[in-house]
């Protein structure tokens, strides 16, 4: 097991973030991977933290397996497995850095945009609702680009959040269906790294090690998550999600930037 009291400094904060997440403020986990990489290899990190999400999602897959959109699983989960075997095809042929300064600047962009289009709409017109009632689905094709993206991101840098979040957020589904749709869809690509993960090595007894006395904390701050979404208004829930999209798209500009800088 990992005895070094830094990673565990940076861990703990991580792994909660990733509970959260996984109890439904999705985007929270993030950061998690990139936390660990400032103490051990990336690739590592990731397959700490994977044993974890799977049992993660067992538990939030069970607590909201009766609240989710079959629409947008049937559009998304293709995209994720043809986004996944690009992500494993051209693995050692695109850059990182590369990656999260597009995803960043797509999902930061895309905020922005929904901000002020909701500003302008108020502003014109006082009495409409367009922002509340949502834009209604999109076209399917769409639902499969912005699902294998996430399935690209996901493989490549454990952040497949922004696409997803970009797909999912203008519909303005009840909170819980989004909260269920958003945990079967990241539930079926954490079990598609399996393969991968074990192909690469980083399934070693030390990492197993590692990830189980992480375990205990990652699952109370699962129930957390779980607790905070049923308590949360809807309306103050999507405030929250755009908000987490617009600082995780920041932050993944500036890994980007740093990187290239290296």
């Amino acid at each position: 097991m990992i005895t070094d009291p830094l990673f565990y400094l940076l861990a703990i904060p991580a792994v909660t973030l990733l509970g959260l997440g996984k109890g439904g403020f999705a985007g929270l986990g993030m950061v998690a991977t990139p936390m660990l990489a400032l103490v051990v290899p990336p690739l590592q990190g990731a397959a700490i933290i994977l044993p974890l999400l799977i049992i993660q999602d067992a538990i939030s897959v069970w607590t909201y397996r009766r609240t989710w959109s079959l629409w947008n699983l049937k559009v998304l989960v293709p995209g994720a497995a043809i986004g996944m075997a690009a992500g494993t095809l051209f693995a050692s042929h695109v850059s990182n850095a590369a990656i999260e300064l597009m995803v960043g600047g797509i999902g930061f962009a895309f905020v922005i945009y929904r901000w002020l289009n909701a500003w302008l709409i108020k502003w014109l017109h006082p009495a409409a609702v367009a922002a509340k009632d949502g834009d209604g689905r999109p076209h399917p094709a769409l639902g499969v680009f912005w699902g294998s993206l996430a399935g690209f991101m996901s493989l490549l840098v454990n952040v497949g959040a922004p696409p997803y979040q970009i797909h999912i957020l203008p519909q303005r589904l009840d909170k819980l269906t989004l909260v269920g749709t958003t945990t079967i869809f990241f539930a079926f690509m954490n079990e598609m790294k399996i393969v991968p993960y074990f192909v690469l090595g980083q399934f070693s007894a030390r990492n197993f090690a590692t990830s189980l006395a992480l375990l205990p904390l990652a699952v109370a701050a699962n129930y957390l998550g779980i607790w905070l979404v049923h308590k949360t208004p809807t309306e103050r829930f999507y405030q929250i999600a755009y908000g987490l999209m617009f600082l995780i798209s920041l932050a993944l500009l500036w890994q980007g930037f740093r990187a290239l800088g290296r």
